[in-house]
């Protein structure tokens, strides 16, 4: 799980440095759709995946580069130059993996004790059926609202 989440974050931080750099440029209304999709993907694939893919870490990766782009559409709108600019990012990117080994600390032993028993194979497909409609609503949002 550190893997995953780790690859995530390496993936973003570097999408994220370039663009707040403005090395790249990608529209919103093309990175917002995106995002939503990686969100769609996953949990469709926790929902139909007769196992977990080895090399889930490779998408998560993928993804990161995405959701990167997309968080950077954020940090731009703070307008950050020079050193500022540089801290944020350092800030943001220390922030967001600390939150998210955080959250799977938490999170995994969670999901895990209410996935034992009856609740051994509804849990997690409630969970990404849940993660799978939220997506879903982003991307209509995204696309049909602008």
């Amino acid at each position: 799980m550190v893997k995953i989440v780790t690859a995530f974050t390496l993936a973003h931080s570097v999408t994220l440095t370039i663009a707040a750099l403005g090395l790249v440029s990608i529209p919103d209304r093309i990175i917002e759709p995106l995002v939503a999709a990686t969100i769609i993907w996953v949990a469709l694939e926790n929902l139909f995946a007769a196992a977990p893919d080895r090399r889930r870490w490779i998408w998560s990766f993928g993804f990161g580069l995405v959701h990167g782009l997309g968080f950077a559409s954020a940090l731009g709108e703070l307008e950050l130059e020079g050193t500022a600019l540089i801290r944020a990012l350092v800030g943001f990117n220390i922030g967001v993996e600390v939150g998210q080994l955080v959250f799977v600390v938490i999170a995994l032993p969670l999901l895990t004790g209410m996935s034992q028993g009856r609740g051994a194979k509804l849990t997690p497909r409630i969970a990404s059926l849940a993660a799978a409609a939220i997506g879903t609503y982003w991307l209509v949002e995204r696309v049909f609202a602008g």
